[in-house]
């Protein structure tokens, strides 16, 4: 059997972890995106770049930051703690707010591309029609931004999977709680288990050209229509 019960139950943590912040991210990045798209606001290029921060920071410094804000002396831990959330820290929670942080410019930056490539003008023939900016939006910006809620989805999902500083600073590596196939390779190797690492690590090289291949035939199949 090529992976140990330990690696299985890595692998099915690490699934729950990308399905969940790919869903949050979704939820999250969508208004943000059509706000950076379409705002002439002055503090559109600082918040590009707070959202952008994760491509540049090293992994392990965000993850060390979201330790202290969301430990017991920190302003995030004292308020899950007052809202009966507990300490995030240590736990899947955790896991998910790195996650969703950390991932955060591979589900904006493709939502933000994607409205602005839509522009005005189809808003604008909806507008004619008395639809409302709501309305405008769900028939209208949606389904044409559809190849770029794909690409965010698809980027999230596999950034999650492919996570290692943040995930150990806030969540550490236990069993069955918060270790990730990441963190899985990591104890493989410290341990001297390289035949188990290497399948981990393999299963991981075959998960990451699959992705680019997809997106590349997503992004062909894209130009195609649109041409």
């Amino acid at each position: 059997m090529p992976f140990s019960t330990e690696a299985l139950g890595a692998i099915r943590l690490t699934l729950q972890l990308a399905a969940a912040t790919t869903l949050l991210l979704l939820l999250i990045a969508t208004p943000l995106a059509w706000w950076l798209a379409h705002t002439r606001s002055r503090w559109r290029p600082i918040v590009g770049a707070v959202v952008a921060l994760p491509l540049v920071l090293p992994p392990t410094v965000l993850g060390f930051y979201l330790l202290v804000s969301f430990g017991p002396q920190g302003a995030g831990g004292q308020l899950t703690q007052a809202l009966g959330l507990g300490l995030l820290p240590f736990t899947f929670g955790g896991l998910l707010l790195g996650s969703v942080v950390y991932s955060l410019p591979f589900a904006v930056q493709p939502l933000q591309h994607a409205f602005e490539a839509v522009g005005t003008r189809p808003l604008e023939a909806a507008a004619t029609l008395r639809a409302s900016p709501f309305d405008a939006f769900w028939h209208v910006a949606l389904p044409l931004a559809r190849p770029g809620f794909v690409t965010a989805a698809i980027l999230s999902f596999a950034h999650t999977i492919g996570e290692f500083g943040v995930v150990l600073m806030i969540g550490g590596n236990i069993p069955e709680k918060t270790r990730v196939v990441s963190t899985q390779i990591y104890g493989h190797v410290e341990a001297m288990e390289y035949t188990q690492a290497h399948w981990l690590a393999g299963s991981m090289v075959l998960f990451s050209f699959a992705v680019l291949l997809a997106l590349g035939l997503l992004n062909r199949r894209t130009a195609r229509v649109l041409g």
